[in-house]
Order: structure tokens, then sequence, then C-alpha cells
């Protein structure tokens, strides 16, 4: 069976269009301690280049997607009062087959964010 992966896709609902150029943070938690992974931008489909979490390096545990929402906002002209209520939007999972696709997509907007775990 191949080896699991990590993807995302980010929809900004605002606009009604992929969010491109968000900045994605991946953690691993172990015993509530962050390690960062790596980071990436979401390309103008809102997904990222390649696997976030690609199969060479894909174990389980938990881990965190940090969404940078409100400087991609900011940049897209999407301003509000100080502070935003929708700014960083962590996504804490967990990974349990290793063999699998896991997929975590986000649906934004300034005052608003939904995740599932997607195909």
């Amino acid at each position: 069976m191949p080896d699991g992966y990590l993807t995302t896709h980010v929809l900004d609902t605002a606009r009604g269009m992929p969010a491109g150029g968000m900045k994605v943070e991946l953690f691993r938690i172990v015993d509530e301690a962050r390690t960062l992974i790596a980071t990436k931008l979401t390309n103008a489909d809102g997904r990222t280049d390649g696997p976030i979490l690609p199969a060479d390096e894909f174990v389980t545990g938990t881990f965190e997607l940090v969404f940078h929402a409100g400087a991609y906002f900011d940049r897209v002209g999407l301003t509000e009062d100080a502070p935003r209520f929708v700014n960083v939007v962590p996504v804490r999972f967990g990974i349990s087959d290793k063999t699998s696709h896991y997929h975590v997509p986000l649906l934004v907007s300034p005052f608003s964010f939904s995740t599932y775990r997607g195909s």
C-alpha cells in the first residue's frame, strides 16, 4: 500500500475564490511541545504546490496546521478594525494511519472559518 501524505486547500468564502498566497505552517505536537516541520504558501488554486507532509516524512501523531488568514485578508484588501476577529487559524488533528491521504481544507472569511477531513 502506498505511503500517506498530507495536503490542504484554502477557500476564501468572503470573495468566493481560492485563497492564493496564504502562509500555512505545519507543526508536530509531542507532549504539547510544537515543532515547526514545514512552511508553505498556497498557490492561485488555494493549494500548496506539493504535499505539506510528503510520503517520505509521513508519520502518525498529532499535528497542527496554522493558517495566516489575517495577513492574507490584509493583502487582498479585506481589512477590518483591530484586533481582527479571524487572524491566525490553528487546526490541530491526529494522523493515525500512515498509509492514508489526509486532506485538511479550510473555508475562511474575516468572520468565520470551518474545516473537515477531506479527500
